[in-house]
């Protein structure tokens, strides 16, 4: 947040620095602006004293110097003894930029009281005591920002249920918009409100009432008839699907509707109903770039990525505005359908936005695999960083391409000056982690996964790496299960914790419990790893056939899998399975 300088407000208002010149154009254009934000007249009569000029320069002086409390309280003060409402807001800015609600909550009821008219000091108090949990106080607040927007009534009662999302007591925001709708009972927006409320408040079917009378007072309204359908969705995927059809016999030209009722189509595994709704967008739709885009988004929900890839084309020869995110895409399905350079050339056609790093990675990834290592490593250091998140994923993009050529060593030692600059970066803790392991370097290992679980509690791959760690090592068997167990509970559906459990379970002589939850782990995901650590359980009771079956099948999908050989090797002495 900008703060203004002192002498903004010292020269535009307060009676006893009339008489200070304004030296130069700059401080003559800061007056004028001042002067125009803040009507003159409207101001109090207040002589510029030594109390009021001391706190002044002691706000002053700790605002510039990042001191936000003093510089809130002083202003806080001076809003009070000078009875300015461009002090108050000045205190109230403050005071949202120390992210202090309780004080945010006085400065701003200072402002308001002061400057009664002013909109946005009765968003910012309304806002806070939303965010302190105080509706009620609230509430006549939003009654007087509801009423002044007039024409713009209906947005505002759009905007209403994202304004309140902060409060967690759903039931007291549905009541709250009830309340604020009650004067606006022909208003679709109004019920739309209600609606929504009603949804995040889990009353479903107050939430389908609400939505069927905005329907009802504005028919044509899509967005409310795609919002209607999601609710219906959580009844019966039939009625949705009833809903949306009728829907569109009355409504055809509804293409958002008929996207969503397509959507709905694919989940139920309709197919070729799915198809037609299709067929009907882009017949209709010819030289809709949006609606091509969306038919080729459509249809790769459906799996069939030559009428995706088709589409998009399309889309980006009648001018998609967002051109980028569509090279992306294309990118991602050249590389799907094993066109590699295809796929280097989309990329390469990102230039901006939030795809562009993304896109920029995925080049210098294919530029390694076809054998060019150092020159996508220097694609990814000649990348601009905006900021300390991306320059630390450069760092791991390149960290990856070193890894596959198992340059272990290269890789910690690069992840080692990453973590120099970005200390507490969680992902390169965890990445430099793991490739300690590779190196034998335990310590590390060790010492890093434990400041991760300090930094990140609720980490569950941090937990899962050091028990694993240690059951690998047969070492602290059970800290190692403690630790696995309650990675276990933070993500219970992850097949490679239930690996990392089944494991720590057989390394403790546990063999029955082991192979219980290897064999959960397979059947969710039957990854090489995975399939390594079952069949050793399955050998040691005896089930060698199956076993190699096991490992026969994963070695036709990852043949130089480390953990999979190494298994194969120790257990069978051979480097494959006869």
């Amino acid at each position: 947040m900008k703060f203004k300088p002192l002498y903004v407000l010292l020269l535009s208002g307060l009676t006893a620095c009339a008489q200070i010149p304004v030296n130069t154009e700059a401080e003559k254009k800061e007056r004028s602006a001042e002067q125009e934000e803040v009507s003159l007249q409207n101001l109090p009569k207040q002589d510029l004293t030594a109390p009021i000029l001391f706190d002044f320069l002691v706000g002053e002086t700790a605002l510039q110097r990042g001191n936000l409390d003093i510089a809130m309280s002083r202003y806080i003060k001076l809003a009070k003894s000078t009875r300015d409402p461009r002090l108050a807001k000045r205190a109230t800015e403050i005071a949202l930029h120390t992210g202090d609600p309780y004080a945010t909550e006085q400065a701003a009821s200072i402002w308001i009281e002061l400057e009664p008219e002013s909109i946005e000091a009765r968003q910012t108090i309304a806002a806070a005591l939303v965010n302190l949990g105080k509706l009620d106080a609230a509430q006549p607040h939003f009654e007087i920002l509801l009423a002044s927007e007039k024409e713009s009534i209906g947005n505002a009662f759009m905007q209403l249920n994202q304004l309140l999302s902060r409060n967690a007591d759903k039931n007291s925001t549905l009541r709250l918009i009830q309340y604020l709708s009650q004067p606006y009972k022909d208003l679709p927006e109004a019920h739309f409100a209600i609606s929504q409320a009603a949804w995040y408040a889990n009353q479903h079917q107050l939430a389908q009432q609400e939505m069927q009378r905005a329907l009802t007072l504005r028919p044509d309204w899509e967005i409310a008839a795609i919002h209607h359908g999601r609710i219906l969705q959580r009844i019966s995927i039939e009625d949705t699907s009833d809903f949306y059809r009728d829907y569109l016999q009355k409504h055809p030209e509804a293409n958002e509707v008929r996207i969503a009722y397509t959507r709905v189509l694919i989940g139920d595994r309709q197919l070729d109903s799915a198809r037609e709704q299709l067929r009907w967008l882009t017949e209709k739709n010819p030289e809709d770039a949006e609606i091509v885009l969306a038919a080729g988004l459509l249809a790769a929900e459906m799996g069939n990525l030559e009428v995706t890839e088709e589409n998009f084309k399309k889309a980006l020869s009648l001018g998609y505005k967002d051109a980028s995110t569509v090279h992306f895409h294309l990118g991602q399905i050249y590389e799907e359908t094993n066109r590699p350079d295809l796929a280097m050339a989309s990329y390469q056609m990102v230039k901006s936005g939030g795809r562009y790093l993304p896109a920029q990675i995925r080049y210098a990834d294919l530029l390694a695999a076809k054998g060019n290592v150092t020159e996508a490593r220097e694609h990814l250091q000649n990348l601009p960083a905006a900021n300390d998140q991306q320059a630390a994923h450069l760092i791991l993009a390149e960290a990856q391409i070193l890894r596959r050529t198992k340059a272990y060593q290269a890789v910690f030692d690069l992840l080692d000056e990453g973590l120099k600059k970005f200390p507490d970066y969680p992902e390169l803790l965890y990445d430099r982690a793991l490739t300690a392991d590779k190196l034998r370097k335990h310590k590390i290992l060790e010492q890093d996964l434990r400041k991760l679980i300090k930094l990140k509690p609720d980490n569950a791959h941090a937990y899962n790496a050091l028990g694993y760690s240690y059951a690998e090592r047969g070492i602290q068997l059970p800290e190692a299960l403690k630790l696995i167990q309650r990675a276990i509970e933070l993500a219970p559906g992850d097949p490679y914790i239930m690996d990392s459990l089944g494991w720590v379970y057989y390394r403790m002589g546990k063999i029955a419990e082991g192979l219980n939850y290897l064999n959960l782990a397979f059947a969710a995901r039957p990854d090489s790893e995975i399939a390594a650590h079952l069949g050793e359980l399955l050998w040691v009771q005896g089930a060698k056939d199956d076993a190699r079956n096991i490992w026969r099948s994963a070695l036709e999908k990852d043949p130089d899998n480390e953990v999979l050989l190494e298994t194969l090797q120790r257990l069978t002495k051979k480097k494959v399975v006869d």
